[in-house]
């Protein structure tokens, strides 16, 4: 006959301090994570503005006609009329930044004066601007050159 074979199992001391080390892991991690979101929200909805304006200029490009992008900074929202809608429904782009996924509002906008940036059927911007985004404490300024229309995260 074989010896006894002896398991050896956990203690409740054991698993306490497992569940300890646990408890502080995540109590670091989490304040680090949620500001990280946060970071990342404000980033993607500046680069989605970005991508909206070169949408709005190729468009205009393309059809050889103006598109105009128009800034609400009440509802936290743009759009781009006689642009379809990305679920075809609609032929007004819209944008609604406080929804998911960026929980955005649009801070301020200044382009030259007005909420709206035009481009002509070459492309070309009627003005420069500063449209300036807010996610909590994190903000991103989306600068738009007045000479060619381009746009960058600042």
């Amino acid at each position: 006959m074989l010896g006894a074979q002896h398991h050896r199992s956990f203690t409740l001391i054991d698993l306490v301090m497992v569940l300890s080390v646990i408890t502080i892991v995540a109590a670091i991690a989490a304040p680090r994570y949620a500001n990280a979101l946060v970071r990342y929200r404000a980033e993607a909805a500046a680069r989605r503005i970005i991508a909206d304006i070169r949408l709005a200029q190729q468009t205009a490009k393309t059809t050889s006609s103006s598109r105009t992008i128009s800034f609400d900074t009440t509802n936290h929202a743009y759009s781009i009329p006689n642009v379809r809608a990305l679920d075809g429904q609609s032929m007004t782009y819209v944008v609604m930044l406080q929804e998911p996924p960026y929980l955005a509002r649009i801070a301020s906008v200044d382009m030259g004066g007005d909420a709206q940036l035009t481009f002509d059927g070459y492309g070309v911007p009627d003005s420069g601007g500063v449209i300036t985004v807010q996610v909590g404490e994190e903000t991103r300024t989306v600068v738009i050159n007045p000479d060619t229309g381009s746009a960058e995260v600042q």
